[in-house]
């Protein structure tokens, strides 16, 4: 099937509105969801992908990723037993927490951010070796040069409790690195360790369908998510949607740059489920490549049909950001992370607290 984007009618879109221009807001003053845009779709078999433009932008050159920071060796992650003189562990309500003899748990992890900058941290991200592959529960920041900080993961691979290396690294470029939404919503909205395992066991067995036997059955006994999308008939799979949107969007991407494209509205199947804004261009650009893939991956994993999504129904998607209740957690001078639940919808906000930022750095809707 062939992939389509419209830029002409952007073009003119924007000219009409006269309100979108290269602007750097100064710190406190995100734009407000009416001020974001949602552009003409590019298409590719199931999946739709809405680029979002917004009324300013921020700098985010300060901060570092998790990509960035396991590939340099700055950032260290490892199993919460490795440093446990140094960790003092926390317990949380209604988090599913398993202990084992050698101090390592489950659902906990430890990470230290040697780096001099702030690092970003996004629930889905996905951090293979120790004893088990394990995902990101929340949106945070980590200080830079951080003492041991104690993370909320979930783990993805529920085959093994085998240490494959002392420390955790993150996977290669075009190999993923972030769940799909099914199974990162769990994690998000759900923060249930069965629903994530359920939902990666539903994954796995719609990944293999359609593959040669002996790949399928590669993949069924596979118990690693991250195994099962590195797989390279899998891989096939997902590049045959992620690429040619990948292409479209970064051509789309390259002629709007000036104009502040900062995310993406996602539809599968025409439904829309999800919607990822950053604080910048450069910081979306810096998650692409590993969003792209796990979009894809929920697309080739999708049995539903729907009808095709239009321009207006993405828009009005973004523009509904209010809730019944919202819970906020805060690190004073780091972090806000707020949870704002809706009847439809869950919007997930991290904002930065650091010294000349108060900024939303990335936000995340959930459709229900």
């Amino acid at each position: 099937m062939k992939t389509t984007w419209i830029v002409g009618g952007v073009i003119l879109a924007l000219l009409a509105l006269g309100m979108f221009y290269p602007c750097l807001a100064p710190a406190g003053q995100l734009p407000a969801a009416e001020g974001y845009i949602v552009l003409e779709p590019i298409r590719h078999g199931a999946l739709t992908i809405f680029p979002i433009l917004a009324g300013a932008s921020h700098d985010t050159h300060q901060f570092i990723t998790l990509d960035e920071g396991l590939r340099s060796g700055e950032v260290v992650v490892s199993e919460t037993g490795s440093v446990s003189p140094l960790v003092r562990p926390r317990h949380r309500e209604g988090v599913w927490d398993e202990r084992r003899h050698d101090g390592a748990q489950v659902n906990a992890l430890v990470l230290v951010n040697n780096s001099k900058r702030p690092l970003i941290l996004l629930a889905g991200e996905i951090v293979t070796g120790g004893k088990q592959d394990r995902i990101i529960g929340k949106d945070r920041l980590v200080p830079p040069e951080s003492d041991p900080i104690d993370l909320s993961v979930f783990c993805v691979e529920p085959g093994r409790w085998v240490a494959a290396s002392s420390n955790f690294h993150g996977m290669g470029v075009g190999m993923g690195g972030m769940v799909q939404p099914s199974v990162r919503s769990k994690a998000m909205a759900d923060k249930d360790q069965q629903k994530v395992w359920s939902e990666v066991g539903n994954a796995r067995t719609a990944m293999a369908a359609g593959l040669p036997p002996s790949a399928s059955e590669t993949v069924e006994v596979t118990s690693s998510y991250a195994g099962v999308i590195q797989n390279s008939a899998v891989q096939r799979k997902l590049d045959a949607v992620a690429v040619p949107v990948e292409h479209d969007y970064q051509s789309l991407i390259h002629q709007l740059k000036d104009k502040n494209a900062v995310g993406v509205v996602v539809a599968v199947n025409g439904e829309i489920i999800w919607a990822d804004i950053f604080a910048s261009n450069e910081l979306l650009a810096k998650y692409w490549p590993k969003l792209v893939r796990s979009y894809a991956a929920e697309a080739v994993t999708s049995q539903a049909k729907h009808e095709e999504l239009d321009q207006k129904a993405a828009q009005q998607f973004l523009n509904q950001m209010e809730g019944r209740r919202q819970v906020v957690e805060s690190e004073p001078g780091l972090f806000r992370h707020s949870e704002t639940t809706a009847d439809s919808f869950r919007v997930f906000e991290l904002t930065s607290l650091l010294p000349k930022t108060g900024f939303d750095v990335h936000i995340a809707k959930i459709a229900n």
